[in-house]
């Protein structure tokens, strides 16, 4: 007979650790349109103890929210079992122009290395035709988490 799922918060290390990972997160702001929270996937960067860091484009919807708002959620979920989720709620600490190393930084998590530099002096250098990069820093205030095992 199969056992039921379980499942239990993450500990502080476990939880830093998974959100480390170069997940693809979920950004969430709420919305000052008479329209849903604006919830969409973004590249990432985070260190245990850290501030989430995330990419968008300047003077987008998102932007403006995240500015308005000055507070967002950032999920990230392991989609295979055993299933984990990791949810943090964070005021905005920083909104503004990436340098190359805080680009890099994030580049380095999805990109093979040798894309990298390249991706950096694209973005930076006005070759995006979505929009210049805006960098935000996100403080963790809480954190929701979830570790789906099998028992």
């Amino acid at each position: 007979m199969a056992t039921a799922p379980s499942s239990r918060s993450l500990t502080r290390t476990e939880r830093e650790e998974f959100l480390a990972l170069p997940h693809i997160a979920i950004l969430a702001v709420t919305a000052d349109d008479n329209r849903p929270p604006s919830a969409l996937p973004t590249w990432y960067d985070y260190a245990p103890g850290g501030t989430v860091r995330i990419l968008l484009r300047q003077d987008k919807r998102k932007s403006r929210l995240i500015r308005h708002a000055g507070v967002v959620s950032v999920s990230v979920q392991k989609t295979d079992a055993p299933y984990r989720y990791v949810t943090v709620e964070g005021t905005v600490v920083r909104q503004g122009r990436p340098t190359e190393e805080e680009m890099a930084g994030i580049g380095r998590r999805y990109l093979p290395a040798d894309a990298v530099e390249g991706w950096v002096a694209w973005e930076l250098g006005g070759g995006n035709p979505v929009g210049e990069p805006e960098y935000v820093e996100i403080r963790p205030d809480r954190w929701l988490t979830k570790d789906f095992d099998r028992g």
